[in-house]
């Protein structure tokens, strides 16, 4: 799994690429968890357009971020999902807490 990020104003985009499962949770929660804290983020969005695989431990990662930055009014978007991945996120209830786009850019407009 490889993590990029940008920040634009007080949105996080983190670019994620590979496989997202239990191995692979734990470091991707931490490595995110202090770009939130360092850089006072409001926003997350998740650019899933390169991930190849994702288990339940990704539902994970998507709840834990909600939970750290909705209580400040902040959003959590998902970019880019392939339809194995939407698929997962349907049925887990993900989407009733968080907005699903196609593109990066379309979710930056949104939110």
């Amino acid at each position: 799994m490889q993590l990029g990020f940008k920040l634009i104003n007080r949105t996080l985009i983190v670019n994620m690429s590979g496989e997202i499962d239990h191995h692979t949770s734990e470091d991707i929660r931490n490595t995110i968890d202090e770009h939130i804290d360092k850089a006072n983020v409001k926003n997350v969005i998740f650019d899933f357009s390169n991930v190849t695989f994702m288990d339940s431990a990704g539902i994970g990662i998507i709840i834990g971020r909600y939970k750290k930055v909705s209580p400040y009014g902040g959003k959590v978007a998902i970019a880019g999902a392939k339809p194995h991945i939407k698929r997962m996120l349907e049925i887990s209830g993900v989407l009733k807490i968080c907005q699903m786009f196609e593109s990066i850019n379309e979710t930056l407009i949104s939110m």
